[in-house]
């Protein structure tokens, strides 16, 4: 009935997120809120590395990418799991540290990291720094001589796999803003740059080759170009290469008609695929590194929003307006993106109709989406959108000076808050 699995049907008729009604959610914290189930974060955590632990022996980290939904509370959940964090930003790495994380469980990404960034990295310890291009090793190796540090590095490749997602999210191919090339030599000439430096320890290779992605065998296929990539580089320069971070970009089920695999054969193809290859070209088995972001965040969230206007445009369409929007959410606006949404205070009742649901931002792309099937809404109902736990609160914005939404997280049919709403003194904080 819904794309979540912690979604229920409660003996009001209400929708119910983690055994919390929702429609009390809405009255006691206010809209647009952000919902995220922590039982569902910890659940996907557990069944990656034990799956991990499962068919690749335990030679593995798992690290949640951070960049899906940060914030101080999710981090510790991901901590208390004992996984690791990937980062991108010094403010995602300020979040990890405030929140108490184990930094040497932590992997530092971006294709363009300043060296505020890169110092402060290698001052809290992170556990390996992501190095994507060869200036930033240059600036790195720089700033680990001046600190008295020796950082490990990965260095980010692009392994020129075709992942069969949206051109925005494709991030394996050559023509890409992010890491070294193989097929233009790039790559093997910064790892040989990368072996005759003395402040940075060269610990491994790293590829993603996009989001969003059903099928399996893109995964097995980049992970067999890596290891001819490490096999090249220990015949070649005799260094031994020890880890494989074959990134994330795992799909979800944002519509019924989405169909992702199980996390556990995800990484049981893959790390038979490892296996027969690093035994093919006569390589140890590295440790593998996974960076699940969305598959974490995304079906644990959810997002409330009250109707406010409802517009019916005689045999065109009728829209049906709430109190958030690409604000809050501008995955639409961005790629199109589809979701899957309830009346929340209707939620037994048959989705007979298909609306538009639009926004309140002064743009006319500002839409949830468009031909949704939902129940009859009217001002005043509340409206949830399903699998909104990645990529929202983190991309949301003051568009319009509005206020971003608070998130509450449940767990076992409690409720507490993990961020709270802006208020308006908040927007203008920073103004002089």
């Amino acid at each position: 009935m819904f794309v979540s699995e912690n979604l229920s049907v409660n003996a009001a008729g209400h929708l119910a997120v983690g055994g919390v009604d929702t429609v009390e959610l809405a009255k006691e914290y206010g809209t647009p809120l952000y919902v995220m189930d922590e039982q569902v974060v910890r659940k996907s955590l557990r069944l990656f590395h034990d799956s991990m632990n499962k068919h690749y022996g335990g030679r593995g980290e798992v690290h949640y990418a951070s960049k899906a939904f940060s914030c101080m509370e999710m981090c510790r959940i991901v901590a208390s799991e004992g996984d690791g964090l990937d980062a991108v930003s010094i403010g995602e790495l300020y979040t990890a540290v405030k929140a108490g994380f184990p930094m040497e469980k932590v992997g530092f990404h971006g294709n363009n990291k300043t060296n505020e960034e890169l110092e402060y990295a290698v001052e809290v310890g992170v556990g390996h720094i992501i190095v994507d291009n060869i200036s930033e090793l240059h600036r790195l190796e720089k700033i680990a001589a001046k600190k008295n540090a020796q950082p490990k590095i990965m260095f980010r490749i692009k392994p020129g796999i075709d992942a069969h997602t949206h051109d925005f999210v494709r991030t394996g191919q050559i023509d890409s803003k992010f890491g070294f090339a193989l097929e233009t030599g790039e790559a093997f000439e910064a790892v040989k740059e990368a072996v005759s430096c003395k402040n940075v320890s060269l610990f491994g290779l790293h590829c993603h080759i996009g989001s969003q992605i059903f099928d399996i065998a893109p995964f097995e296929e980049a992970a067999k170009v890596m290891l001819g990539f490490i096999a090249k580089i220990k015949n070649e320069l005799g260094y031994e290469i020890e880890g494989l971070n074959l990134g994330g970009g795992f799909g979800i089920k944002y519509v019924d008609e989405n169909d992702p695999k199980p996390f556990e054969v995800y990484l049981e193809k893959v790390s038979e695929a490892v296996k027969a290859e690093c035994e093919k070209l006569g390589l140890k088995l590295p440790k593998m590194f996974i960076e699940p972001g969305r598959s974490i965040a995304g079906p644990a969230g959810i997002t409330l929003y009250t109707v406010g206007a409802r517009k019916v445009i005689p045999n065109i369409r009728t829209y049906v307006s709430v109190d958030g929007g690409m604000a809050d959410n501008p995955r639409y606006i961005l790629y199109g993106s589809e979701y899957d949404a309830v009346v929340a205070n209707k939620a037994g009742e048959e989705r007979n109709e298909k609306v538009t649901i639009a926004g309140k931002c002064c743009e006319s792309g500002d839409l949830i989406g468009e031909n949704m099937p939902l129940q009859h809404a009217e001002s005043g109902d509340i409206i949830a959108v399903c699998a909104t736990g990645a990529y929202n609160y983190s991309m949301s914005s003051n568009y319009n000076r509005l206020q971003k939404p608070a998130v509450v997280f449940v767990n076992n049919g409690k409720s507490r808050i993990a961020v709270k709403r802006e208020t308006l003194d908040d927007i203008i904080r920073n103004d002089i």
